[in-house]
């Protein structure tokens, strides 16, 4: 089992000091050993929309080239027949999507990206990366496999909550899990073998889509005249388990959580997530309260969707509150770098239903020293997470 007591940070590629791997990725990677981290989490690695923003990709498969650090770097013919072997399923919908350098941007990426994940591995670092459940409309895999997809009429979307009363109408396509399950999850489990020959674990954003998910017309102003249709449930996983063995994934299971989410996620034997910023108020059985955390759990300080702990508790002291995250009986806990840092709500990373602004906070270069990692390594030590 992947999970046992451990500590995470949190910190997109993108928000290195040059928005890129190379040299800063590499020394990121050795102050994370000297904090006693063993995971380092990541967003998405695909090709970002036009705001910045990586869960809405153009491509579920492909990785950014604009991460890499020597974009100019020679590939040779036979690099390019082997990457074509090794990913026959989806690489050359890419290339007639993307076109031009296509083949040899995603080469140049996995030639950098193993690189940097060997030397992460060589230290004790692991990664964890991210896979939103939808995919762009217009995207490559929405126009390379429209049957998978339904009519444009409905689109993906969330409900009202007390946070949202309009809800949101994100407006991805929504899957046809009928066709979907005619091809034994194939997609998906192709989807899941990729991701796994980049990271060690990976997150599920929007798990509970896969229990019920929230449509909405197309045609409706807000989400709120949507619906809640049935998922797959765990069919889609089950297939995937019977090709790629057990599964070391984080189910994103945040926001309205139903019964029946639950119920899909433990029979996954998947662990979830709650939120320090949400520990404080609420109901009684608020899940995020650390009397009602679980073993098999993730804890996080703060995430990439929320302020961060100091901008959300202003004139608060946010160190001792990642010292209680830290304190739960949480397997992993992830902090995110901005509240290594403790800072404010400037350096937060987004804002739900902000379409500008987001997705663009970089670390100061030499931000996070030996003083920050010998720090965060003390608390994680307290917390016998080290």
């Amino acid at each position: 089992m992947w999970l046992t007591r451990s500590l995470g940070v949190a910190l997109h590629p993108t928000s290195l000091p040059g928005g890129r791997l190379g040299p800063e990725a590499y020394a990121f990677v050795d102050w994370l050993a000297a904090a006693g981290v063993r995971w380092w989490q990541v967003l998405p690695l695909n090709p970002p929309d036009e705001f910045g923003s990586p869960y809405a990709s153009t491509s579920a498969f492909a990785c950014w080239p604009g991460l890499l650090a020597d974009p100019g770097a020679a590939v040779a013919p036979s690099d390019l027949r082997a990457f074509e072997r090794r990913h026959a399923y989806w690489i050359g919908d890419w290339v007639d999507y993307a076109g031009g350098d296509a083949l040899a941007g995603q080469v140049r990426v996995e030639r950098e990206w193993s690189a940097l994940r060997a030397y992460a591995a060589q230290r004790g670092v692991r990664i964890v990366g991210d896979v939103p459940i939808y995919v762009a409309r217009g995207g490559c895999d929405h126009t390379a496999h429209p049957e998978l997809f339904l009519p444009g009429d409905v689109v993906a979307g969330a409900p009202p909550d007390p946070l949202n009363g309009e809800g949101q109408k994100w407006g991805n396509p929504l899957y046809d899990w009928e066709a979907l399950a005619r091809e034994g999850y194939r997609w998906w489990t192709e989807r899941m073998r990729r991701v796994l020959g980049l990271v060690d674990v990976f997150r599920i954003d929007h798990f509970r889509g896969f229990a019920g998910y929230w449509t909405v017309p197309a045609s409706a102003e807000t989400a709120r005249e949507g619906h809640w249709t049935p998922g797959p449930g765990a069919a889609v996983f089950r297939a995937a388990e019977a090709e790629l063995g057990p599964l070391p994934v984080i189910a994103e299971d945040l926001g309205l959580i139903t019964p029946d989410v639950q119920a899909l996620r433990d029979e996954l034997g998947f662990p979830g997530m709650v939120v320090l910023l949400w520990a404080f108020g609420g109901p009684a059985d608020n899940p995020h309260r650390l009397e009602h955390h679980r073993v098999n759990q993730v804890v996080y300080t703060s995430t990439h969707d929320t302020d961060t702990l100091a901008g959300h508790f202003p004139g608060q002291e946010p160190w001792p509150l990642l010292e209680l995250a830290l304190s739960s009986r949480c397997a992993l806990a992830v902090v995110p770098a901005q509240d290594v840092l403790e800072l404010g709500s400037e350096a937060r990373m987004n804002r739900p239903g902000e379409v500008g602004g987001n997705w663009s906070w970089r670390l100061e270069p030499g931000r996070l020293g030996p003083g920050e990692a010998a720090r965060l390594r003390r608390a994680g030590e307290a917390a016998a997470r080290v």
